[in-house]
C-alpha cells in the first residue's frame, strides 16, 4: 500500500510538472499582447472555458468531495491562477466589446459554478455522491476539450500539412494524458480522472501519428505568421486541456 501511494504521488508530481508547462505555454502569446497593447484576433473563449474547468477540478479535489486528490487540487489551483492572469491581460488590452464579452462569460460561469457547489454541498451527503456528480461534470468538460482538436486533425488530413498542429504541443498533450491516466489507475482508483485523460492520451497519440504521416508536407511560415499561429495553437491547447 505504501509503495502504491509513493508511486501515485510520483506520477502525480510528474503530471503537475507537465501540466504546469501546459498552463504556462500561452505566456509568450500574452507577452506579445502586452507588447503590442492589443489582443488583435485572439479570442478569450479558450481561457474562459479552461478557468471553469479548472475551478470544477479544484472543487472535485477538495477532501469533502473526493479525498486523496491533493495533486489534482494543487495543479488545477495553479491553472485557475494562470487563467485569471491571462484573462486580466486580455481584458486590459481588449476593445470595449471584448471586455463586455469576458465579463458576461465570467458572470455566467460564476453563477453556474456557485449553483453546482450549493447543490452538491446542501443536497448531497457523503463523498461518494459528491464525487459522482462533480466528477461527471468535470469529465464532460474535459472530454469536450480533448475532442476539440478533431477539427484541427481533419484539417491536417485535408491539407496534408501539420502547420496547424505543432509537434511539441501534441507531444505535451499525449504525455499529459498518459501521466494522469496512470495516476488514476494506481490505488486509490479514480474513474473520473481516468475517463477524461484516457481519451486525452488517445487524442494525443492520434495527433502524433498524423504528425509522423504528414510532417514532410509542412510548409514554411513567415515570422509573423509563426507567432500568430503559435498563439492560436497555444490558446486551443490551453482551452481543451484543463488538467486533471
Amino acid at each position: 500500500m505504501v509503495n502504491a501511494a509513493i508511486a501515485r504521488n510520483v506520477v502525480g508530481i510528474i503530471g503537475n510538472v507537465i501540466s504546469f508547462g501546459m498552463f504556462f505555454s500561452p505566456a509568450p502569446t500574452f507577452y506579445g499582447i502586452i507588447k503590442r497593447k492589443a489582443v488583435e484576433e485572439f479570442k478569450p473563449d479558450p481561457y474562459v472555458a479552461t478557468l471553469l474547468n479548472c475551478a470544477f477540478w479544484v472543487f472535485y479535489g477538495m477532501p469533502f468531495v473526493h479525498p486523496n486528490s491533493i495533486l489534482v487540487l494543487s495543479i488545477n489551483s495553479v491553472g485557475v491562477a494562470f487563467e485569471l492572469v491571462y484573462l486580466t491581460i486580455f481584458y486590459v488590452y481588449a476593445t470595449s466589446k471584448g471586455r463586455k464579452k469576458v465579463l458576461v462569460f465570467l458572470l455566467i460561469e460564476a453563477i453556474f459554478f456557485a449553483a453546482i457547489v450549493l447543490i452538491t454541498m446542501l443536497a448531497l451527503h457523503g463523498t461518494h455522491k459528491r464525487s459522482l456528480v462533480v466528477g461527471v461534470i468535470c469529465d464532460v468538460f474535459n472530454v469536450m476539450m480533448y475532442v476539440s482538436p478533431l477539427t484541427v486533425m481533419a484539417k491536417v488530413i485535408k491539407t496534408k500539412s501539420v502547420k496547424y498542429m505543432p509537434f511539441w504541443l501534441s507531444l505535451a498533450n499525449f504525455l499529459n494524458g498518459v501521466c494522469w491516466t496512470t495516476y488514476a489507475l494506481i490505488h486509490p482508483f479514480d474513474i473520473y480522472v481516468l475517463i477524461s485523460n484516457g481519451i486525452g492520451a488517445i487524442s494525443g497519440l492520434v495527433q502524433l501519428i498524423l504528425y509522423a504521416c504528414y510532417s514532410s508536407c509542412n510548409s514554411n511560415e513567415s515570422d509573423d505568421d509563426d507567432l500568430k499561429l503559435h498563439g492560436v495553437q497555444l490558446s486551443n491547447l490551453n482551452g481543451r486541456v484543463a488538467v486533471s
